[in-house]
């Protein structure tokens, strides 16, 4: 199978990424790169760094979008470091990039970039993903008891 020319995101966890994630992450890159895929992450470390060093080991490019100003923040087993100064708004720069996006494991930035691929029609596979995790929020039994919730945390204004 041939990627040549296609640039495909590999997105998951810096913080918390566990051994499995960066197994599958270092295989998706090593895969990637065999096809001819151009592999795009986040920049950092964690599944974006596995993924390079997959990537690199088997020839490829990786290209991290970095959210800071800071090419030196990078992992650097990226080929290539691109600073874009945009923050957590980088993830929708990652993902409308991407022809495909491969989500290993899941965080919260993770969780924002399989939403964007999701709502762009971006093709979108998931390894080992989250079920949603206890701190996601509250979870209400019903419309009053979320109202109810709602008015115990949010004061009325002037007060």
């Amino acid at each position: 199978m041939s990627l040549v020319g296609r640039y495909v995101a590999v997105v998951g966890p810096a913080d918390g990424a566990r051994p499995t994630d960066l197994s599958h992450a270092e295989q998706v890159g090593r895969e990637l790169a065999a096809t001819g895929a151009v592999m795009l992450t986040g920049g950092h470390h964690g599944v974006m760094e596995a993924a390079a060093r997959g990537a690199r080991a088997a020839g490829g490019v990786s290209i991290g979008l970095l959210p800071g100003l800071d090419r030196a923040a990078g992992s650097p087993e990226h080929t290539y470091l691109l600073p874009t100064g945009l923050g957590e708004l980088r993830n929708g720069l990652l993902v409308r990039a991407a022809d495909a996006v491969v989500a290993v494991g899941c965080s919260w930035g993770t969780l924002s970039e399989i939403a964007l691929a999701r709502r762009t029609g971006v093709p979108l596979v998931l390894l080992d993903p989250w079920e949603l995790p206890e701190d996601v929020g509250v979870v209400a039994s019903d419309a009053s008891a979320a109202v109810a919730w709602v008015s115990t945390v949010l004061r009325p204004h002037g007060h």
